[in-house]
């Protein structure tokens, strides 16, 4: 999340990934390092178990929001 936030403030578009049970943590950082409005995206929890081929199957449904995030550029 962090790493989003500061690649953004100097002008590189990112996009961060939480899963959801950290989405306050990371709207706290994104308070906290004064880009409030900083959008970031959110998978279901947890995924330190997942296997290989459903780790690969969660970022392969992700990848259209990952491109719509950097394509549309964060305020």
């Amino acid at each position: 999340m962090l790493d989003g936030i500061l690649f953004e403030k100097r002008g590189v578009p990112s996009a961060a990934i939480v899963t959801d049970v950290f989405e306050a943590t990371g709207r706290a950082m994104t308070e906290a390092w004064g880009v409030p409005r900083y959008r970031f995206l959110q998978m279901p929890h947890p995924i330190a178990n997942l296997a290989e081929a459903e780790l690969d199957q969660r970022a392969r449904e992700m990848a259209p929001e990952v491109v719509k995030l950097l394509l549309q550029g964060q305020e």
